[in-house]
């Protein structure tokens, strides 16, 4: 099995090493593709405006000056000789669940390689939001392959991206897997920092404020509160089907 393994962390994050261990337990047949800086929130643009340079760091990887989905679109079509048999992309520092889904990069790269056709997975390790210092990347590691196998072996469809979280605890206290779907957060976890630089121009940071809550039942958000590994099948399609029989019903009458 050939596997492409990327991210929206960048090609020296610490998150991708631990995924090429992951990988490794599943094949080894390894390729990297990776965005040469940070990238996370980038969600699923690619690079439109600019060229995108590629540079070769290993036999088998090479780091991109783009976006997740550039890397994943470089490598398929036109870096590795054929095409990967499986998209991994991650791991993520921090957890991508909720509304995290749409514009995380890592989600976005797994969403890219599902559009080339190819099985994807888009993982990510919970982060205290409290210890900022503090991540189990041995969680990751331990429960990475015993999360995949059993996908890999039951499969899905074409359509499906699956989005995995590991729960911000250690290896020997996660409680199991889970299969959830997507939770919802308000925008009150989202905050903005205004400064002042030293010629008096105002310039702002905008970033996470933990917010502590007991999420609903079935939800990515509750699993990882509850200490589970959360498997979310996520697809592309953005469609409210429910409205859309409502709207077709109104227009008509």
């Amino acid at each position: 099995m050939r596997i492409l393994l990327t991210n929206d962390d960048g090609i020296n994050a610490p998150g991708l090493s631990v995924l090429e261990e992951i990988a490794k337990q599943l094949s080894d047949d390894i390729w990297i593709a990776a965005p040469e800086e940070e990238q996370s929130g980038k969600g699923r643009a690619i690079s439109l405006t600019q060229p995108v340079r590629v540079r070769k760091v290993g036999a088998k990887a090479w780091a991109i000056a783009g976006t997740p989905s550039d890397a994943v679109l470089l490598a398929y079509k036109d870096l590795m000789p054929d095409p990967p048999d499986l998209v991994l992309s991650g791991v993520n520092r921090g957890q991508n669940i909720a509304e995290d889904t749409s514009f995380s990069g890592t989600v976005a790269a797994a969403m890219f390689g599902m559009q080339m056709g190819v099985p994807s997975i888009a993982l990510s390790q919970a982060q205290n939001f409290r210890d900022r210092g503090s991540l189990p990347w041995e969680t990751a590691k331990a429960w990475g392959a015993r999360t995949l196998r059993p996908l890999l072996k039951m499969g899905w469809p074409k359509d499906v991206v699956l989005n995995v979280n590991f729960p911000d605890v250690e290896p020997e206290d996660v409680r199991g897997i889970q299969m959830t779907r997507q939770g919802f957060r308000d925008e009150t976890i989202i905050h903005t920092d205004r400064r002042e630089d030293l010629r008096g121009n105002d310039y702002y940071w905008i970033g996470y404020r933990g917010k502590l809550s007991r999420p609903d039942e079935g939800t990515d958000l509750r699993a990882i509160y509850e200490g589970y590994v959360s498997v979310s099948p996520l697809h592309v399609d953005l469609t409210h089907e429910a409205f859309l029989k409502t709207l077709q019903a109104s227009w008509q009458d």
